[in-house]
């Protein structure tokens, strides 16, 4: 399912408009966003939580020379599922 295929569907079980299920998506989306850019944590029970992890500075090499590279630390977005998406799936 796709960002378009989404807004349809939500525009289509809450009886909106795909203009508003589109502007809700959005706000959903931005919310997360501005809340991982803060280093904080969000959590929707029952779907999972999203967070921001913190990956170390290591040594890599080039694949096409073989070179020992230096990689900078990073900070990563995470998901993980909660246990009712879990058992949703199986």
């Amino acid at each position: 399912m796709n960002k378009s295929e989404m807004i349809e569907h939500i525009a289509k079980q809450a009886d909106l408009s795909k203009a508003a299920a589109q502007r809700a998506l959005e706000a959903m989306i931005g919310g997360i966003k501005t809340t991982l850019k803060k280093n904080g944590t969000v959590s929707l029970l029952g779907f999972g939580s999203f967070s921001v992890t913190k990956r170390a500075a290591r040594t890599g090499r080039n694949p096409r020379t073989g070179d020992a590279i230096k990689i900078k630390s990073s900070k990563t977005p995470k998901f993980r599922p909660g246990k009712a998406l879990k058992d949703a799936i199986k």
